[in-house]
């Protein structure tokens, strides 16, 4: 029987003022089968609770920064600098993942066993 490969993903949330969909989007992460997760949030330095949020997941934030920033794209491409893995995806700061399982079925789909 073959071992089936791991695959790392990188997941990568930008945010700014985002306190009243944040930790849904947070709490979507938390609740994957999948184990080989990085998730990263790069926040525009929030003024409203935002970072509050944040703090409050250190098990299942691989890593945040907060800090002023050129726009959404700039926050994008700090998240995808410091994404360690091999398959990088966005999910937005007010949106939440479909499933528990969503991916451990993108990585599976994403690993050839043959």
């Amino acid at each position: 029987m073959k071992e089936k490969k791991s695959i790392g993903i990188s997941l990568i949330t930008v945010s700014f003022n985002s306190q009243k969909t944040i930790e849904e989007t947070i709490l979507s992460v938390k609740s994957q089968t999948y184990q080989n997760i990085e998730y990263i949030i790069i926040d525009g330095q929030s003024t409203d609770k935002t970072l509050n949020i944040i703090k409050k997941y250190p098990k299942v934030i691989s890593h945040y920064v907060s800090e002023t920033d050129q726009g959404i794209y700039d926050a994008m491409n700090k998240g995808i600098r410091l994404a360690t893995n091999e398959v990088i995806g966005f999910i937005n700061a007010d949106d939440v993942l479909a499933n528990p399982t969503v991916i451990e079925q993108v990585a599976q789909a994403l690993v050839s066993t043959d």
